[in-house]
């Protein structure tokens, strides 16, 4: 709901079924007024079902209480884009089964209740911390190109403690950011000479780049995100170096690609939400 929409009233009248079915029998609101927020130490919420006249300012002839105080929670918080769907989710998951007004950015309000959020898991690797793709979908969730009440959460394949599994020491793709003191054998953009029995720690793409180097393989500790996302029903997506450009749909797992884009991430989740 447009917060254009949304009135909000500080008044003297206990905010109980009386009180509040007394303040609106006589009750005058402008034309586009949807629901009325009144404010007296608690917050009641209630919607204007019906109204009389033609003018600007018009007289309310029907209405709903949607909450009384002890259902109702007010949140201020200045980084909140109240007409965004993702964020006013976020909101509405950490107050399960309340009615919430929100004083977002500039001050504007809005009031959210019986969303229900849709699940996103992130998948990707780690370091660096918090991983790209993480990063990605925060952008791409508070661009507003996202119309849903997607809330995320982040699962991490933790390079260090595959690289502690590694027998004869591990070879990393390369000096990525925080990887520097993990490969106890090298790099494959930087490879050493004698690899000795060290273990690949990275995806298939590195398998194949540590043969054609030394023209024979070498075990794998798979860190490919979209092969390591679980296939257990839950929306997810992850990167994957397989993919150049734009996105794939594979069954509840978006693949995008190892450089995405917000403008991709934003679509891959669009997409995998229509499904």
């Amino acid at each position: 709901m447009h917060c254009k929409s949304v009135s909000v009233r500080d008044v003297s009248a206990p905010l109980t079924e009386e009180g509040v079915s007394r303040l609106m029998a006589d009750w005058t609101a402008y034309a586009k007024t949807e629901l009325v927020v009144l404010r007296n130490g608690g917050c009641a919420v209630v919607s204007i079902t019906g109204s009389e006249g033609a003018g600007l300012l018009r007289r309310v002839s029907g209405f709903e209480i949607l909450s009384l105080p002890g259902d109702t929670v007010y949140v201020r918080d200045p980084s909140a884009d109240v007409l965004n769907a993702p964020a006013m989710a976020r909101v509405q998951a950490s107050h399960p089964g309340k009615t919430v007004v929100v004083e977002g950015m500039f001050s504007h309000i809005n009031v959210v209740r019986g969303l229900a959020p849709l699940r996103l898991r992130v998948v990707d690797c780690a370091p660096p911390r918090p991983s790209k793709l993480s990063v990605l979908v925060k952008a791409a969730l508070d661009s507003g190109f996202v119309d849903l009440p997607v809330v995320h959460e982040v699962v991490e394949l933790d390079f260090a403690e595959a690289a502690s599994r590694a027998g004869g020491g591990a070879m990393l793709p390369c000096r990525a950011s925080g990887l520097s003191d993990i490969a106890t054998a090298g790099f494959l953009d930087d490879p050493p000479a004698d690899p000795g029995g060290a273990t690949v720690v990275g995806c298939k793409l590195s398998a194949r780049v540590f043969r054609a180097i030394y023209g024979r393989d070498a075990p794998l500790i798979n860190m490919c995100p979209f092969d390591g996302a679980p296939r257990d029903g839950v929306k997810s997506i992850a990167r994957c170096c397989d993919l150049k450009e734009g996105h794939e749909i594979c069954g509840d797992v978006a693949k995008v690609p190892w450089g995405a884009t917000v403008p991709e991430v934003a679509g891959a989740i669009a997409a995998l939400f229509s499904e």
